[in-house]
């Protein structure tokens, strides 16, 4: 399957995502994108610096996120996932050996439902290797 389609139909076609983007997990190409969802370079090096973080408290907890130029709140940070909101909709990211999954729900979803559904699929990529 091409990366393209893990955004069009294990994402977005779900219904509880979008809008997404998948990036290698240095953060340094896009490798597929919804239209018009564009993750800026300094946004998606911000998340993958929150992976990297080991602080009690991380700099992404402390003072949230950007992607696609909108301000999240975080209200999950560890080693493979950051979770941020703003209002009623936010964002799942999920990283994986070689990938960064980031997806966008809109409001009415539930958190748990988008997260569900983006940290299946990042389960399923690093089960065959990526």
């Amino acid at each position: 399957m091409s990366w393209q389609a893990y955004v069009d139909t294990s994402l977005v076609s779900s219904g509880n995502i979008d809008k997404a983007a998948i990036f290698n997990s240095e953060g340094s190409s896009v490798w597929a994108s919804s239209p018009g969802f564009t993750v800026a370079p300094a946004e998606i090096k911000a998340v993958v610096a929150s992976f990297a973080d080991k602080e009690d408290v991380k700099k992404v907890q402390s003072e949230g996120f950007r992607i696609a130029s909108e301000k999240f709140f975080t209200i999950k940070s560890d080693e493979r996932s950051l979770y941020g909101k703003k209002g009623k909709e936010g964002v799942v990211i999920v990283k994986t050996q070689q990938a960064i999954l980031v997806a966008h729900y809109p409001e009415p979803v539930q958190p748990g439902s988008a997260a569900t559904t983006v940290e299946q699929l990042g389960d399923y990529l690093i089960s065959v290797g990526y």
